[in-house]
């Protein structure tokens, strides 16, 4: 039924509990259900239902002006021509921050190549958060957004563990002092509009963005040390690090996908691993379903189940439109599955 297959997706892309250890709960409540069975489930289902809802939800986050994008390993066990042990990856793509309806989408692929974003994402155009991965680089039309948090990690992790209270401050942590004053300064815009954020930013970050890469240029550091990676990451990342002044719907960072992306981090510690790439692009579905509810302010479950009541019904194949009628900020929706 469309409520014990959504429970069994719920249980494993929500409470990250594993196919083996729901196969033990359904023993305890004396029904036989194997974890193959569960996962033929899941596999069907999202391919019959979730992915052509998901496909639907991809046109509808090209039409953005604001993707956010990140990456993490994945195993996959039986991929053709390759050994298990080899990395795969799911990439994660979501909408901005401060638009309505927001879209948060999972795309699993053999490797971390950047032909992948650039063909998930052709015929965007707009502006692309990332970090500093030079596969984003593939991207064609658009603007790349550099993201602060990580070039401030950099900083931080270039400050010595043992340094003494009553020490003059390092160079590390002057990068890192930069760092905070933006992001100080972000926290005191977030209420404005963008527009008004727009020109606070010109007026209150630009001079402080000034000195930083001034006092960049100046710095002398040993090469190879970890102060040493930081500044030249911090100059290779500098055409990207000022695009987010020319828009006020823009992030200082990248946070939004390294947030989104880890609910999948926290369930790949506990199922380990996808067997086949089949299940893996299952896994992607089903968290994309998961994670866009949960943005929109869903009840995941419910959502869960109520794509799976209706998709069978709805003739999307030849009125793609229809789906527009399944999409977590639909009306119908809302008043059905609202948290």
């Amino acid at each position: 039924s469309p409520s014990s297959v959504a429970n069994v997706m719920y249980q494993k892309y929500v409470n990250s509990v594993p196919l083996y250890r729901q196969e033990k709960d359904w023993e305890q409540m004396g029904l036989s259900l194997s974890r193959a069975t569960m996962a033929n489930w899941i596999i069907r289902c999202s391919e019959d239902y979730l992915i052509p809802v998901t496909e639907y939800l991809r046109k509808r986050l090209l039409e953005r002006d604001i993707v956010h994008c990140d990456e993490t390993p994945v195993q996959v066990l039986k991929e053709d021509g390759k050994k298990p042990q080899t990395k795969s990856y799911m990439w994660l793509y979501r909408s901005g921050e401060t638009e309505k309806s927001p879209i948060i989408l999972y795309d699993y692929q053999p490797s971390r190549n950047g032909d992948h974003a650039a063909a998930y994402l052709k015929d965007f155009k707009g502006y692309v958060h990332s970090d500093g991965f030079s596969g984003y680089n593939k991207l064609n039309d658009i603007i790349r957004c550099g993201c602060w948090a990580h070039l401030r990690r950099k900083f931080v992790e270039a400050i010595p563990e043992k340094k003494s209270p009553d020490a003059p401050m390092c160079n590390a942590e002057i990068g890192r002092n930069y760092c905070d004053q933006l992001f100080h300064i972000e926290d005191s815009l977030k209420k404005l509009s963008p527009e008004e954020r727009y020109h606070k930013r010109l007026e209150l970050e630009k001079p402080v963005l000034d000195a930083f890469w001034c006092w960049l240029e100046n710095l002398t550091t040993l090469k190879g040390s970890a102060l040493g990676k930081a500044v030249v990451y911090a100059k290779n990342q500098k055409p990207y690090m000022e695009n987010y002044l020319l828009d006020g719907r823009l992030a200082i960072s990248n946070n939004a996908a390294e947030n989104a992306i880890r609910p999948f981090t926290v369930g790949r510690k506990n199922w380990l691993f996808s067997d086949t790439p089949k299940g893996a692009s299952a896994s992607a579905a089903v968290y994309s379903i998961v994670e866009t509810a949960k943005a929109n302010g869903l009840n995941v479950f419910t959502y869960l189940e109520y794509l799976l009541l209706y998709m069978p019904d709805t003739d999307w194949r030849n009125h793609p439109e229809y789906l527009e009628d399944l999409m977590p900020w639909s009306e119908n929706v809302q008043a059905e599955c609202k948290r």
